[in-house]
């Protein structure tokens, strides 16, 4: 079945050039013009806390079924000294509602037809109340229902909210039994095991206490936020799904408690093709793990056989945010990696069995990444010319001593960095471009078409500041078409863990993953756009569906957004 979401022909185009003029405007910012005032609250008191400078994350999901993208913003709490996390959310000290905030997107018509993103803040209706210190959140249909649950990382308790399926979220945490208490950053919802039903991995990061902390210092000796290694990090958790809306914790017989660090980013995908999901585990300042499934309900990290545990100088890395996307065109998901500043951003090349061999200088991606800390990472092809390029978030966790020196109350600020994708051999940064002159504490990044015209959008956590929405300006000079791929004969299940590919006319593969994980404590949209430049056309398009099989559709119309669902096709 297909069911066509929409149609945008005959809009403007621009060439797609090597290389963006500095007068081509690449996105514009307009978070506040359409109603998105979200404000993060990190409730930083002096004591230099290590949680008010980590968070958080973003979501994007059509939580109500109207086709379009709606946005879930995680919020933090007061942060006082010798406060557990309980007190710190009771702390009248402010006026913002401590809780995630959700936005419903009332996508209109503006002036010449074309797409005007209006956001309307439902909370108070739709949201239960936060029971901590927001981090990150996970979204999938977790009870296989059609609609889009959450899963809100925090440090505290995490919460697991069900979609009612009438604009409104339930608490089912205390029900599901995946309320980790433990400092949890981001989180992936997979189905590893090939049930049908989709299972759930946590990131989990530090034993820190805010009454307990240790007191740190920058090399000048003044007081600093604390470096990750002054704690001992905590193991992770992989919950299965029972299909009752229970899950039970299987950490330990899946062997994922085994090896652990400091967890910041997680990802599920299938890095070797024998059609079972592994997890990817990116931890601060220690080895990554490469949990591998060995198809009969365990994992074995293989990070290390793998080339991707470490640098190629075998050095650990301070890892924060993942993008997973197939940037050398061979078919096969790479792994691209954001760090800490004065190492750099990390790109390893899958061969195609799950092998990896770093190319971060092959790929011209590491000395422009080595002043910055890189969060959030996405890949995005912005620029509509079928190559996977990269936006990275960035924003120091140590203070910046010229921002010191000026005044500021939060002198952790940097600037995003935006890399083209050249022909899958080398990225080459973007520059010369105002809209990523001014600095963030850029901490999450969530990618999709949120007005659906053909190309994907951006949706900025930074942290203690209002968030930015970046709508994309490129228009395809080419082809395009965005799927939604759907499980189970429903259009609204997203077949999370699903391969995509496209043969084109002009000769390339094209490889995209349905899923929502990845980034940094963020969840992007499910859905897959693919363009190409020039006269290119789409041969074919084949689904390798995440229980097995796959299904290939010839002579899909281009320009159209559509939804494809089991082995049939409706073309209306």
């Amino acid at each position: 079945m297909v069911v066509v979401l929409g149609f945008l022909a005959g809009m403007p185009c621009l060439p797609i050039a090597a290389q963006p003029t500095p007068d081509q405007r690449l996105f514009t910012e307009i978070a506040g013009a359409a109603g998105l005032d979200f404000v993060h609250f990190n409730g930083m008191s002096g004591e230099l806390y290590m949680v008010e400078m980590m968070g958080g994350g973003t979501a994007l999901l059509d939580y109500d079924r109207d086709g379009d993208l709606d946005v879930f913003l995680v919020q933090g709490a007061m942060l006082g000294a010798g406060k557990s996390i309980e007190e710190a959310l009771m702390a009248p000290r402010h006026s913002l509602p401590l809780t995630g905030r959700l936005y419903r997107n009332d996508l209109a018509s503006g002036p010449g037809g074309e797409p005007m993103l209006v956001f309307t803040d439902v909370t108070a209706a739709a949201v239960p109340a936060s029971l901590g210190y927001g981090m990150g959140v996970a979204a999938a249909d977790y009870d296989n229902d059609g609609w889009v649950d959450l899963y809100v990382t925090n440090y505290g308790s995490n919460q697991l909210l069900r979609n009612n399926g009438d604009g409104t979220y339930a608490d089912m945490t205390a029900t599901a039994g995946v309320g980790d208490e433990r400092w949890s950053v981001s989180a992936s919802f997979l189905d590893y095991d090939r049930d049908g039903r989709l299972d759930l991995f946590v990131g989990n990061y530090l034993d820190y206490s805010l009454g307990g902390r240790a007191k740190c210092a920058a090399v000048t000796g003044s007081p600093d936020y604390c470096s990750p290694l002054n704690f001992a990090p905590q193991p992770d958790r992989l919950f299965r799904n029972l299909g009752n809306g229970r899950f039970q914790d299987v950490s330990g017989s899946a062997g994922v408690t085994t090896e652990f660090g400091p967890a910041l980013g997680v990802v599920a995908a299938d890095f070797d093709g024998d059609g079972w999901l592994d997890v990817y585990v990116a931890n601060d300042a220690t080895e990554n793990q490469l949990w591998m499934n060995q198809t009969d309900g365990t994992f074995a990290n293989e990070a290390v056989l793998a080339g991707c545990a470490v640098n190629d100088t075998g050095i650990p890395e301070g890892s924060m945010g993942i993008a997973v996307a197939d940037f050398d065109g061979n078919g096969a998901l790479d792994l691209f990696m954001t760090h800490i500043a004065q190492e750099t951003n990390t790109l390893y090349l899958n061969s195609g069995d799950g092998v990896f061999r770093e190319a971060t200088r092959r790929s011209r991606l590491g000395v422009s990444s080595r002043p910055l800390t890189g969060f959030g990472a996405v890949p995005i092809d912005f620029d509509n010319d079928g190559w996977q390029d990269l936006f990275v978030v960035n924003g120091t966790v140590q203070k910046i001593a010229a921002l010191v020196a000026q005044g500021d109350p939060y002198p952790l600020r940097q600037q995003d960095s935006l890399y083209r994708n050249v022909g899958g051999v080398a990225f080459k940064k973007v520059e010369g471009h105002g809209e990523f002159d001014e600095p963030h504490v850029g901490r999450g990044l969530a990618s999709g078409d949120l007005d659906l015209d053909g190309d994907d959008d951006l949706v900025v956590f930074d942290s203690a500041a209002p968030v930015r929405l970046l709508r994309n300006e490129q228009r395809s000079a080419g082809v395009w078409v965005g799927l939604r791929v759907g499980t189970g004969w429903d259009p609204f299940r997203d077949a999370l863990g699903a391969r995509v590919e496209t043969r084109t006319s002009s000769g390339h593969l094209r490889v995209r993953r349905i899923a929502t994980d990845g980034s940094y404590a963020s969840a992007s949209a499910p859905e897959v756009i693919f363009a190409e430049a020039g006269e290119a056309t789409f041969d074919s398009i084949t689904i390798e569906w995440a229980l097995g099989g796959k299904t290939t559709w010839t002579e899909l119309p281009a320009g159209r957004r559509i939804t494809l669902v089991g082995n049939r096709r409706d073309a209306r």
